[in-house]
């Protein structure tokens, strides 16, 4: 009798550290809430060609998201218990965040259909995902099963997502931190092709580069760089001014980033910076002479790859009634 109630002692056991340590898998929500991901694609579908710009901030709030605790929609919240305001959201590299909106009405749908049940660190991984398709960009799959994690800090944002000013070393060190490689560092980028930023993520690069007012960064093409300064941000102190991060292309799904790479005008000097290691720059390279549909596979790759870092499944974290604050 003893040995069996070690026996079943052992079964509980394996069955809730099996829990805890739950995987993400596709289709999670096939039996719990079946119409889940039909519902954010029929959305998404109905209102990214209103405003094609969603695509590349969901992407950006994705990368956000996953860069800091991992992919637990953190970035998300509000408030929590133990940081009050001070959450991800304040964080200097998120002020220029969008498409909270957007997710909170993504939820509001689901919870409709399963209350409590699909988590909002999903909702962003699959938004970003069925935005990219609707804007003509590459498809990839999406695992799901992830919680929603109930710490977020300012600080933590602050020091783990790379900056546009990062240099080589910053942007190895930060992906490698994540598990990503330089492959992926080069293929994340890639996102750039899409959406725009202001002035102030690069105008040092324009008008202060080394510390002194006047200097610029000589690793920016000069015309380049003269358009910038003449058309665009005409001042070292312009905060609002929008500039596309692939002139010309900025709402297409291609391989137009790259090119400008190699012709030393990516926008962020973390552009710029994937061209001074042979390793990444002859990945570019290898990209902008291949076919489109290597970009996207590879692409998509990358992206299901960092949308399974340091996921929270199982009985870890919680499924939020609300994305913008921890349950009660």
């Amino acid at each position: 009798m003893a040995s069996f109630s070690y026996l079943m002692s052992v079964l509980v056991l394996c069955v809730i550290i099996g829990y805890a340590n739950a995987q993400l898998e596709l289709n999670f929500y096939a039996k719990s809430c079946p119409k889940a991901e039909k519902i954010i694609k029929d959305f998404v579908e109905q209102q990214v060609p209103k405003a094609p710009n969603t695509a590349a901030a969901i992407l950006r709030m994705h990368f956000h998201d996953c860069f800091v605790r991992g992919c637990d929609g953190s970035v998300l919240l509000n408030f929590t218990s133990t940081n009050g305001n001070q959450t991800e959201k304040l964080a200097n590299p998120n002020l220029t965040v969008r498409g909270f909106s957007f997710i909170d009405a993504v939820k509001r749908l689901v919870e409709a259909e399963c209350p409590e049940v699909v988590s909002c660190a999903d909702i962003v991984a699959l938004v970003a995902r069925d935005a990219v398709v609707a804007t003509g960009g590459p498809f990839w799959n999406v695992p799901t099963g992830r919680r929603d994690g109930t710490i977020s800090n300012v600080s933590e944002a602050n020091a783990d997502i790379p900056a546009p000013t990062s240099n080589f070393t910053r942007l190895q060190q930060s992906f490698a931190k994540k598990g990503l490689d330089l492959n992926d560092l080069v293929l994340l980028s890639g996102a750039h092709t899409i959406g725009v930023s202001r002035c102030s993520s690069f105008s040092e690069r324009l008008y202060n580069f080394t510390g002194v007012l006047g200097t610029q960064d000589p690793s920016l093409d000069s015309e380049y760089a003269d358009n910038l300064k003449s058309r665009k941000c005409r001042s070292i102190n312009d905060n609002t001014t929008i500039v596309e991060m692939d002139p010309g292309s900025f709402k297409t799904f291609d391989l137009s980033y790259f090119k400008l790479l190699l012709k030393r005008r990516g926008l962020f000097q973390s552009d710029a910076a994937l061209t001074t290691r042979t390793s990444t720059k002859s990945f570019i390279e290898q990209l902008v002479d291949g076919p489109l549909k290597e970009f996207f596979d590879e692409f998509g790759k990358s992206m299901e790859k960092m949308g399974r870092v340091e996921v929270k499944t199982g009985s870890a974290g919680e499924i939020r009634k609300h994305c913008a604050f921890v349950n009660n």
